[in-house]
């Protein structure tokens, strides 16, 4: 399966993600858009993905999505992460997490994103992120 118009290899690498390789992302003017296509080692013993891979995208997505937003090099931590899982999402299946609303602020920004297989939702994830600035 080739990735979906405008997805390139992902440009964040972390020890995390590696074993989940080839990731895609995409920039929006508000965002920043996870994708990959579902294989066998993103999926649990039932077969499906894990919930486990879908939390850590989301929050991915999610925490890119508000440095994005906020720029100048913001780094930021998770506070809060919720998940909603909708549907399973299966092997062959492209996996898209994509965070429709960032409210950013001085020392808080608020995420949500959705997460499709196919363009099905399959799972809708909530996060609050803190906004760390830089020690000179």
């Amino acid at each position: 399966m080739e990735a979906p118009t405008g997805f390139e290899p992902h440009y964040r690498k972390s020890p995390l993600t590696d074993p989940w390789e080839p990731l895609y992302s995409r920039k929006t003017d508000g965002a920043v858009v996870l994708g990959l296509e579902v294989t066998e080692a993103h999926t649990n013993s039932r077969g499906f993905v894990h919930g486990g891979l879908i939390s850590a995208l989301a929050d991915n997505a999610m925490g890119l999505s508000c440095g994005h937003r906020l720029g100048d090099g913001a780094r930021l931590v998770t506070v809060n992460l919720t998940l909603d899982f909708l549907a399973s999402a299966q092997v062959g299946q492209w996996l898209e997490f994509d965070t429709i609303f960032v409210k950013p602020g001085g020392s808080l920004c608020f995420a949500q994103a959705f997460v499709t297989a196919d363009g099905e939702p399959c799972a809708r994830a909530n996060a609050v992120f803190k906004v760390v600035r830089k020690v000179n």
